[in-house]
């Protein structure tokens, strides 16, 4: 052998050397790549197929009235539950050797790296629906290769973990859809109106072809994109043999009707109100160490929805042309469960809550808790004072303050507390703080949860302190309970998402904030605004509304420079509506100023329609009496103002109004005593 042969025996020795040594090593590291991925996903376990699930709201009869989502809007159902169209459909665009593969398809891989390199972009992507999942579930959009690395390790810990079937319910649950849908069964509602079960093939296939691109192939943003679409996989699926031809051509020619626009006006269900709903679970759920952004819950609410849509038609029907805003709620008496709540005049251009998140001055509206304070404090509906004009001094002497009416005008002499009341004199309100204090009047809004203040202001007496038509409507709606303590809710139970109940509303113990007498007194004064006996150098507050009574009401409204309230209750409902402008622009055109009580009005009457009068029931200790309006003493027929009022029996008048009937036998004896003449008396007696 020459020595030239013996080097290349020797080089191409060395060089298989290497090449085995090479070999050997890569496939020693390949095989502790796999040792060493296999024992992460051990480690690291399943990775969580769950995802943030839809609430649900249902009113108070169990129907369904909406959901809540935390971002995305998504009902997670089982892979049974999905049309078999819509699973070979998807399977049949997205990875047809999906039941074949172990999370990877290396063929669409290699083809994708290779246009990648060609484009030197990441143009092409290779994503089994496995790795698709896991990008839905725990990675972003971004295309980097940093991502595609994650969502491998992802895709396998998947395939480790879970078998085809489980991965294949979690793709089309997480899947976008578009327009906010994520899952099947909400983009089969959104875009069907039916669920994902009940799915033709035409529909299935369309609906396969969104998540491709979900702006492009909407059928809602490009209807012939999104059928073009259709066509491409309904041929893939027959190519594949998941259908016939017959059954193809079938499915082509199939009319696709679209239904986004019934969904669309559905979920618009009081919106409002569900808002409100989701607050208060929110505080209810974290005494129970839940958090609600778990998602899951069924929430059964207080709504009646035949409530809700009177208070919806009663602001439509009487706001008028400009941006005025409006705010109504509902409490049931006997529960204080919330039973209507509009919170603004459309919800999709101001979410702002105008019943629970707005603080106004509620103005006269507030009186009825001055006068309740008033009623502890000796006085009764007869008790008089002088409410001329008055300028009243304060903080020792330093500050003045001249309260006005709303006509600027003021009546001449004396008036009764149930007069003042019925037209909201303001003099006598002021006259009245002055007389009790201010520390009854504070202590009287603390027993009814209500806002106050510590300063002494007399202009508190006329409703400056803040409040919210939420609050203000739970307070009257305790007046209504008979003075006891009513606390408002929106919730009647909520269920987590294994069906379990984790709260269930019980009703509070019984808690007297006042007497039930001198509630039934203030209810009784209350349905005076309404009687134009009471009407002086201004009309009763709510005569106006009395020719479209159908039932008895008490109530009392409340008027700033800005705000117009109204609130008032039967024996079992209670109801407040406010309106005003956002900005606190000045209420000064008339069909502005009324809109509040014909709202209200409107709404009291449509949700009592058809049922009986209901009264409200003098307790023991309180007695009835016909008194002259003028004088407050007992009416007879000579005087022309009178009403029956409600009275405790200690206040119950025993002097009548006139002294100059002729047949009268007390108006007699009243003359004979100037006369020392017993003779002229026994005749009479």
């Amino acid at each position: 052998m020459s020595r030239q042969s013996y080097r290349r025996k020797k080089k191409r020795q060395k060089w298989i050397k290497h090449t085995v040594f090479i070999t050997v090593a890569l496939i020693s590291a390949v095989a502790v790549s796999l040792m060493g991925i296999r024992l992460y996903a051990q480690i690291a376990g399943a990775p969580p197929l769950t995802v943030t699930k839809a609430s649900v709201f249902l009113d108070s009869s169990g129907n369904r009235i909406g959901d809540y989502f935390t971002a995305e809007r998504r009902y997670w159902v089982d892979l049974d539950e999905i049309s078999p169209y819509l699973i070979d459909a998807t399977v049949a665009v997205e990875d047809k050797d999906y039941y074949k593969h172990n999370g990877f398809d290396f063929s669409r891989i290699a083809s994708a790296l290779l246009t990648d390199l060609k484009t030197q972009s990441m143009a092409e992507g290779a994503s089994t629906i496995t790795m698709q999942l896991a990008r839905n579930l725990y990675l972003s959009l971004d295309k980097t290769w940093t991502r595609k690395i994650q969502e491998s390790f992802y895709a396998y810990r998947l395939e480790t973990f879970y078998n085809k079937d489980e991965i294949l319910e979690g793709y089309l649950n997480t899947v976008n859809y578009g327009h906010g849908m994520y899952g099947v069964e909400a983009a089969s509602r959104y875009y069907f109106g039916k669920s994902a079960s009940d799915l033709t093939l035409a529909e299935s296939a369309l609906l396969a072809g969104i998540p491709k691109g979900p702006s492009i192939y909407s059928p809602i943003n490009n209807y012939e994109k999104s059928t073009n679409r259709q066509k491409t996989i309904l041929g893939l699926m027959e190519d594949q043999e998941y259908i016939s031809s017959e059954e193809k051509e079938r499915a082509i020619s199939e009319k696709i009707v679209l239904k986004n626009e019934q969904w669309t006006a559905a979920k618009s269900v009081a919106p409002y109100f569900l808002d409100a709903v989701w607050q208060e679970a929110e505080q209810i759920l974290k005494k129970e160490n839940k958090n609600i952004r778990e998602g899951g819950w069924v929430i059964k609410t207080t709504l009646n929805q035949a409530h809700q849509q009177a208070a919806e038609q009663a602001i439509e029907n009487n706001m008028p042309d400009s941006d005025l805003q409006a705010g109504l709620v509902s409490m049931d008496v006997e529960t204080g469960h919330v039973t209507a709540l509009v919170g603004g005049r459309d919800y999709e251009k101001s979410s702002f809550n105008r019943v629970t998140q707005a603080a106004r001055q509620p103005g006269s509206s507030i009186k009825p808790f001055l006068y309740a304070a008033a009623l502890e404090n000796g006085f009764s509906p007869l008790t008089y004072l002088n409410v001329g004009e008055t300028i009243f001094t304060y903080d020792n002497g330093r500050a003045t303050y001249k309260p006005q009416n709303v006509n600027g005008q003021y009546a001449d002499g004396e008036m009764s507390l149930a007069q003042a009341i019925a037209i909201s004199d303001n003099i006598y309100a002021v006259k009245t703080l002055e007389k009790i204090g201010y520390e009854p009047f504070r202590d009287m809004l603390e027993r009814f949860n209500l806002n106050y203040s510590k300063a002494n202001n007399p202009s508190i007496a006329l409703g400056t302190i803040e409040t919210s038509l939420y609050d203000l409507t739970n307070a009257y709606n305790t007046i209504a309970a008979q003075g006891k303590q009513r606390q408002a809710t929106t919730i009647l139970s909520i269920e987590d998402a294994n069906g379990e109940i984790v709260y269930e509303y019980k009703k509070p113990e019984e808690k007297q904030v006042i007497s039930e007498e001198d509630a039934f007194i203030l209810t009784d004064m209350l349905t005076g605004i309404f009687d134009p006996v009471y009407s002086d150098y201004s009309p009763a507050t709510g005569v106006s509304l009395r020719p479209r009574m159908t039932h008895t009401y008490a109530a009392k409204s409340g008027t700033t420079v800005s705000d117009q309230w109204i609130l008032g209750f039967t024996p079992s409902i209670t109801a407040g509506v406010w309106n005003g402008y956002d900005q606190g622009k000045t209420l000064s055109v008339q069909e502005d100023m009324a809109a509040s009580k014909q709202v209200w009005i409107d709404f009291m009457e449509a949700i009592n329609e058809g049922k009986p009068n209901e009264t409200f029931e003098a307790p023991e200790g309180v007695e009835g009496v016909v008194i002259d309006i003028e004088t407050g003493k007992l009416a007879t027929d000579a005087c022309p103002k009178q009403r029956l009022i409600y009275v405790k029996k200690e206040d119950v008048p025993t002097e009548k109004c006139s002294s100059t009937e002729l047949f009268d036998t007390d108006s007699w004896n009243n003359f004979l005593d100037l006369f020392p003449f017993e003779a002229f008396k026994n005749f009479l007696n």
